[in-house]
């Protein structure tokens, strides 16, 4: 069977997409802006290139057609942190995609520690055994109701009991499969 895609609603599109481009893992983006710590769930997120290190995330808009605190807090600034998620991090994952009003952090309203290890970028998630220290490369317009940005990974934080000096780091991420989630184990 061959589906068009010109005649099918968006909804249909990403349905088709997201259910096709199987596991995605989970980008937990953290901002900062004003002192306000953000932090949010993105499974529209992949590895892009390597040369520049870069990844890609669609981020959409508010129901009010105004932008994501992500989005806007990434204009703004230029950087991000993506953490990775693991299974015991799901729930908090989970709570952090609520629509919160953007002076309210998701840090101290969920609980979630995080801890700064790059002065100039925002911190991680405490919990997390990975992120990656990313500016904004490019936002590309595509006149629809996300927006992709590319961004480049300046830093990456690895747990020191992850490392290894031949770089293949092993880590059991979680990566969205459908409307679900699926243990992703991942080799570096």
């Amino acid at each position: 069977m061959i589906i068009d895609f010109a005649p099918l609603q968006l909804k249909d599109r990403y349905k088709i997409m997201s259910r096709t481009i199987i596991p995605r893992p989970i980008a937990w983006i953290v901002t900062e802006e004003n002192g306000i710590i953000n932090i949010a769930p993105f499974s529209y997120f992949m590895a892009l290139s390597s040369e520049p290190p870069t990844v890609i995330v669609s981020i959409g808009h508010k129901k009010d057609g105004s932008p994501k605190d992500t989005l806007k807090h990434i204009r703004n600034t230029k950087k991000c942190t993506i953490c990775f998620v693991t299974p015991q991090m799901i729930e908090l994952m989970d709570a952090t995609s609520e629509s919160l009003p953007e002076e309210i952090s998701e840090a101290k309203k969920f609980g979630i520690a995080t801890k700064r290890v790059i002065e100039d970028f925002p911190p991680i998630i405490q919990a997390s055994p990975a992120a990656f220290f990313c500016t904004l490369y490019q936002e590309i317009e595509l006149g629809g109701k996300t927006v992709p940005l590319i961004l480049e990974i300046e830093h990456y934080f690895i747990e020191d009991s992850y490392y290894k000096e031949e770089l293949a780091f092993e880590f059991d991420f979680v990566a969205r499969v459908g409307k679900g989630y699926r243990l992703c184990s991942k080799t570096l």
